[in-house]
């Protein structure tokens, strides 16, 4: 069947067809979460049927679950990436970190010139002077379409770091981490194990918001990544916890889906700090099923905390 022709019929189904190398296909309308999808229910799906009959790496999102017919979706207003309920591709794919590994293996980008020097010498600034780098920076293309940074928020001297991906359409008005349906969910989960946000420090591996809430690009990650790195140094964390896809595999350096991640403890650095990954607090809002899973990772994050203290 000719290839537009196959894309039209799975489009008219509702069916997003995912390009596992370099992300939805052009024309898609894919959006982006931050978790893995749930497994669809047990009850006949005829998208199914079609997925076997695809090139191998193209079917894995064909699942059926959260997928709307093509005009329901169409209606849907756009949403925060704190509020997304559409469908999403998922973890298995690793699709984020193939183009990481494959933009990693292309020539220097003109922009990259100097970026040694310029990490360099964020890694000697203090709090204050780190700040204003960040509210300054124009390191790539994200300082030309947000409202502000969102730096972080919390205790400089936090035993408990934790880190999301990056900021949605509340934070980026407001310039703090986490204060839309995912921060109203993190705040009680927190609260859960005896924390308040006051007493843990909150930040995301991104501090410009991307437009329309897309996956950060691998290149805008790396550009960040001494903001995030110096942040980590300063408030030497006992441990961190981290929300979401996107969030534990760049930290990670890792193509592993969330759900192989969780359940055990990794570490970051050359500190080597004990890394907890769960699922964001977005994806729980849509997955309520999944909370007990991010419940046994918050006490799990809780007990480790205990047991370094008593060291």
């Amino acid at each position: 069947m000719d290839e537009v022709v196959r894309r039209g019929y799975l489009r008219a189904l509702g069916v997003s067809v995912w390009e596992p190398r370099f992300g939805p296909a052009p024309g898609s309308d894919e959006v982006r979460s931050g978790d893995p999808t749930p497994a669809p229910d047990a009850e006949a799906n005829p998208v199914q049927a079609s997925a076997s009959r695809l090139a191998s790496g193209v079917g894995e999102t064909l699942g059926g679950a959260g997928v709307p017919p093509a005009g329901e979706r169409d209606a849907r207003p756009p949403q925060n990436r704190d509020d997304q309920d559409a469908a999403q591709a998922p973890d298995d794919d690793g699709a984020m970190f193939e183009a990481y590994q494959s933009w990693a293996r292309m020539g220097a980008d003109s922009m990259d010139e100097g970026l040694d020097e310029e990490t360099a010498e964020v890694a000697t600034l203090d709090w204050d002077p780190l700040m204003a780098a960040v509210a300054a920076c124009r390191a790539c293309g994200l300082c030309e379409t947000r409202t502000q940074t969102v730096f972080g928020v919390g205790h400089r001297d936090a035993d408990l770091l934790v880190i999301g991906e990056a900021p949605g359409a509340d934070e980026d008005r407001q310039g703090e981490p986490f204060v839309g349906r995912a921060g109203q969910l993190l705040t009680p989960m927190l609260a859960a194990i005896g924390l308040s946000r006051e007493q843990v420090y909150i930040t995301n591996v991104l501090k410009c918001r991307p437009p329309g809430n897309r996956d950060p690009k691998p290149e805008e990650i790396q550009r960040c990544e001494g903001y995030l790195q110096r942040q980590v140094a300063l408030i030497r964390p006992r441990v961190i916890l981290a929300v979401g896809r996107i969030s534990a595999q760049s930290l990670l350096r890792t193509d592993e889906p969330v759900g192989r991640l969780r359940g055990r403890w990794l570490t970051f650095g050359a500190a080597s700090i004990p890394l907890r990954v769960t699922y964001h607090p977005a994806y729980l809002l849509r997955s309520p099923e999944q909370k007990a899973k991010a419940w046994e990772d918050l006490l799990e994050v809780r007990r480790k905390m205990t047991n370094i203290s008593s060291v």
